[in-house]
């Protein structure tokens, strides 16, 4: 339902709460007028901040409501993100005085906006601020912080977008005595703009000088950022014994060199994620996996070795999730060794995307085994995984969240997907994401196939996300879920993916825009 939907949906209700003792007389008369304050803005908090600001122009009472403080807790001012967009610097001072105020918990700036008046102002009319993402991404010049001398003091969580040419010390250094508070700290490179054959690779912020600032951390993310390798992580694990959770995907000059000593200086680390680093075997078989307190490893799209894969899974002592999608040396023989020499019993996520070279027959054995625990099961990409597999083992996955399924790769056999729908309602009554990547000319289904969706969209009620290449068959989903005024369950996935990431323990920390 979009968010007009949901202000008349709200209305409705409020107009029966509302209803006086001559109910016939009380709908012949009711308006939008009648409906009190704290329901007006209940209704307001489901919309985007967009939308709050067109309906401050209505009229004089939604006007006041539109622009209560309690609305405007969390901030995007990123054009891009929010819509919102502040044209100038004494706007937004007024607004932090007026509109946001002491309700304001989470804000984010583009680069525009980064100015030590704002910090000044925010460090002082909005105590309660312990969120902040800035965004120097498409900066090409900092503005002046020689003369700042406040910043909000509270942060618990600061997310810093990098720019690929500004060098962020000038700013850094005026902020170090202000955030060594924080527990969740997120950098976000310039992977995705980087051309293949760049030049040269800028170091555009003091990771060494950044951890002892930041002694608190337990959540640390370098996203996608060129120059980071292992002696930045190791620098943080030297300061940071609270660590549980790192993520490091895309940083592609990450080795593993530095995870022997993290571990050892980070005992309460759970979570980590390297997905398509430079991972060498020969540096993860020297970390004491059986000493470590990991539950969570993504290692996809590395080199790593089917020795090294074996002697990893061997030693860890509890894992509940891993992710080892995009690896050569993944086969059954991994499979095999981690069944019986390892530890799969708490194993609650499984992402295996584009493993060609394991076969159907060892997962089978392994969903067999343990797909009565798992929550999430990614066996995407893999030609010679088709419907027929997951037919077998849908009956054995009854507590599944998430399921990821299918390759775009045009196949040679087709997928019969009335059956695979009736098959995941009667067996996946707790699903709440699916995703469907098979190609669309691939799918078979009938002049029935509204009754196998009718059966999945009435018995899946958590389902929240139903992904499917664009198509015939998507249009046909996608209909029937918004006659039943679900718009926003089925999408794209050229537009939108789903991740086995959800079930992960730290995942909402984890999260950046």
């Amino acid at each position: 339902m979009d968010s007009w939907g949901q202000l008349s949906g709200q209305f409705a209700v409020a107009s029966v709460a509302n209803r006086g003792e001559d109910e016939k007389g009380f709908l012949t008369k009711a308006t939008i007028e009648k409906v009190p304050d704290k329901v007006l803005l209940h209704i307001f908090s489901y919309l985007s901040h967009r939308e709050i600001c067109k309906l401050a122009t209505i009229c004089k009472k939604w006007r006041q409501t539109a622009y209560d403080t309690r609305l405007w807790s969390a901030v995007s001012l990123r054009p891009e993100i929010s819509g919102l967009h502040v044209l100038n610097l004494e706007s937004l001072l007024t607004l932090i005085s007026v509109r946001f105020g002491a309700s304001l918990r989470y804000i984010e700036l583009p680069i525009e906006l980064i100015t030590h008046h704002v910090f000044h102002e925010l460090a002082n009319k909005c105590p309660n601020l312990t969120h902040m993402l800035l965004d120097f991404s498409t900066a090409m010049q900092l503005h002046d912080f020689s003369e700042m001398q406040a910043f909000p003091t509270k942060l618990k969580y600061l997310c810093i977008c990098l720019s690929e040419v500004i060098f962020m010390e000038g700013f850094m250094r005026k902020i170090y005595n202000f955030i060594n508070g924080l527990e969740i700290l997120h950098l976000v490179g310039t992977y995705e703009k980087v051309e293949e054959e760049e030049e040269e690779v800028y170091e555009v912020i003091n990771v060494h000088k950044l951890k002892a600032a930041t002694p608190n951390l337990r959540v640390i993310n370098m996203y996608g950022i060129t120059f980071v390798d292992d002696s930045h992580i190791e620098a943080f694990s030297s300061n940071c014994i609270q660590l549980e959770c790192l993520a490091v995907n895309f940083c592609n000059k990450v080795t593993g060199s530095c995870l022997k000593t993290v571990f050892q200086r980070s005992k309460g680390l759970k979570c980590l994620l390297m997905n398509q680093t430079s991972l060498q075997s020969q540096h993860l078989m020297q970390v004491e996996w059986e000493k470590t307190a990991i539950q969570e490893l993504d290692i996809s799209a590395t080199d790593l070795s089917t020795e090294c894969l074996i002697d990893m899974l061997t030693r860890i002592p509890a894992l509940r999730y891993l992710s080892a999608g995009q690896i050569n040396g993944f086969n059954d023989s991994v499979m095999k060794a981690f069944m019986e020499q390892g530890n799969p019993r708490n194993i609650v996520g499984l992402d295996l995307d584009a493993s060609d070279n394991l076969s159907d027959e060892a997962i089978h054995r392994f969903v067999t085994k343990y797909g009565h625990q798992l929550q999430a099961l990614s066996l995407s990409g893999m030609p010679h995984i088709t419907d027929q597999l997951w037919q077998a083992i849908l009956p054995i996955i009854k507590n599944i969240k998430i399921i990821i399924m299918g390759t775009q790769e045009r196949l040679g056999v087709n997928i019969h997907v009335d059956q695979l729908m009736d098959g995941i309602a009667n067996h996946c009554l707790q699903l709440e994401r699916l995703e469907l990547r098979w190609d669309p000319e691939n799918l078979r289904f009938s002049d029935k196939s509204q009754k196998a969706i009718d059966i999945l969209r009435v018995k899946c009620l958590k389902l929240r996300a139903l992904g499917l290449s664009d198509g015939r068959y998507y249009e046909i989903v996608k209909a029937n879920f918004e006659r039943a005024d679900r718009n926003t369950v089925v999408r794209a996935i050229t537009a939108c993916r789903v991740s086995t990431y959800y079930i992960l323990q730290n995942y909402k920390e984890l999260i950046f825009n």
